[in-house]
């Protein structure tokens, strides 16, 4: 499948001022996390691995969210 330039007399729609502000703050959340991620990446690139004792097991990290996850839900009857 070719790629074509889109028609250049094509307007784009606006978003409603409360939608274009909810992609704006999930843009800001995700660039958040990429920056902490790229953080972690530097600090393990600039002083290697942490020792396993200093490290949260996943199965840990696992269980937490999923019980994060379960207080958010409501109850089923």
């Amino acid at each position: 499948m070719s790629e074509q330039p889109a028609p250049a007399d094509t307007a784009r729609q606006q978003l409603e001022p409360a939608a274009a502000e909810a992609v704006r703050a999930y843009a800001a959340r995700t660039r958040e996390n990429a920056d902490q991620f790229a953080a972690a990446l530097e600090d393990i690139a600039a002083n290697g691995l942490p020792s396993v004792e200093d490290c949260t097991p996943w199965e840990d990290l696992r269980e937490a969210h999923l019980a994060r996850l379960a207080a958010q839900r409501p109850a089923v009857a």
